[in-house]
């Protein structure tokens, strides 16, 4: 199987894009949920104490979402769904799949007594959901649109309707017999 380069860099530049917009989003969530749960927070304070956290945290939050956008355009076709269902699917997986591991965050993060306990913390499970969920439909959409076949949403109107406008004649489907689609010929 042929490895698609120019697939898996716009999977991964729209998965780059979708996490943008969770970092942008999440004051307003942290607010919704009330819950002080700050993923950028999470992994800039796993590398730097000091004042450099924020943009340090965008920065792997923003490549975190191009590595799973890199992966989810390797393997998109492989679940028959629409890009946003599919999106939505595929980063619910991984956040259910990898949410029990905040208790070891709790325990091993270097910045713990700062952050907020996750470990049992009901809003911060919701609210991580619904930035999956946000995430997960924006990466499908957008890794859509940027790899769709050339002309794929391009309709032939030629072939759908003549040149009266009535439609054409080939294109037409019988109507069912009278008396069913089982009526035998009398």
């Amino acid at each position: 199987m042929a490895i698609d380069r120019a697939r898996i860099a716009k999977g991964a530049f729209a998965g780059a894009l979708a996490a943008g917009v969770w970092a942008a989003q999440q004051p307003l969530d942290k607010r919704v949920f009330g819950s002080a749960y700050d993923d950028v927070e999470l992994l800039g304070k796993s590398v730097t104490r000091g004042p450099a956290w924020y943009p340090v945290g965008l920065s792997l939050h923003l490549q975190n979402g191009a590595l799973f956008g890199a992966a989810y355009a390797a393997g998109a076709g492989v679940i028959p769904l629409p890009g946003p269902a599919r999106g939505v699917l595929s980063a619910m997986v991984e956040h259910l799949g990898l949410w029990p591991l905040v208790a070891l965050s709790d325990r091993l993060h270097p910045a713990r007594d700062e952050l907020p306990r996750l470990s049992g913390n009901r809003r911060a499970l919701w609210q991580g959901a619904w930035r999956h969920v946000l995430f997960g439909a924006l990466l499908g959409e957008l890794e859509r649109r940027l790899n769709r076949a050339p002309h794929e949403d391009v309709v032939d109107l030629g072939a759908v309707i003549s040149p009266n406008g009535h439609g054409r004649l080939d294109h037409a489907v019988p109507a069912p017999a009278a008396g069913g689609a089982d009526a035998s010929p009398a």
